[in-house]
């Protein structure tokens, strides 16, 4: 018995040091990047963490059902945002439409099947009446997206992305960042899961400082 208990001890002690282990390992400049300057986040409380990327990535395709599992379940302080990148003109447009839909109270209505479209199918939806007679196949007004697609809302908010992203020094997607301070790529962290595992450390590393 009381080797029995033993064991069980030894176990419990193992099972600790390998978590504490595991919460080490996350390193600055290996797992993850700290910007040099931060940029600035969408709300002033909570820790924001955004999503930076394209509706024609097929890495943030085959990303996206993990990072939507990971916002279900992230604490009620974290600032969920989704950031869609212009890193070439042809990105563009579908950037522009990210932000048409959202001003239109529509983007969740088209949100998977552009990815769908781009990403799944690679159709060649370029400008914005393409994507105009895309959308409306999906119950949004042509005319209205046109309308918000080409706004000056839109390219103030086209503006204001770009400039986040240059200020990360994004240059692939899909990255996230975490608080404006720090960037996470698959090609850093070590795939698309251990992305969300670094970011869950950065998220309670940040929520414990302000605290």
């Amino acid at each position: 018995m009381i080797r029995s208990l033993g064991m069980a001890a030894f176990l419990a002690m193992a099972v600790a040091v390998t978590g504490t282990a595991s919460a080490q390992s996350w390193e600055e400049g290996v797992h993850y990047r700290k910007l040099e300057t931060p940029v600035r986040t969408a709300s002033e409380s909570g820790v924001e963490v955004a999503e930076v990327f394209w509706y024609g990535c097929p890495h943030c395709y085959n990303f996206k059902p993990l990072a939507e599992a990971w916002e279900a379940d992230a604490p009620d302080y974290v600032n969920y945002v989704r950031i869609p990148a212009a890193l070439g003109r042809s990105w563009e447009p579908h950037a522009r439409a990210f932000y048409a839909l959202e001003a239109m109270g529509e983007r969740e209505k088209v949100h998977d099947a552009l990815f769908d479209a781009l990403a799944g199918e690679r159709r060649p939806l370029n400008d914005g009446e393409s994507l105009a007679d895309f959308v409306a196949d999906h119950g949004v007004d042509p005319e209205e997206f046109l309308k918000n697609y080409n706004s000056f809302g839109v390219n103030a908010k086209m503006q204001q992305a770009q400039a986040k992203i240059r200020g990360a020094r994004v240059t692939g997607t899909p990255t996230m960042l975490v608080d404006g301070k720090y960037a996470v790529t698959a090609s850093m962290a070590g795939g698309h899961e251990a992305v969300l595992k670094v970011v869950d450390y950065l998220v309670e590393k940040e929520h414990n400082a302000g605290q």
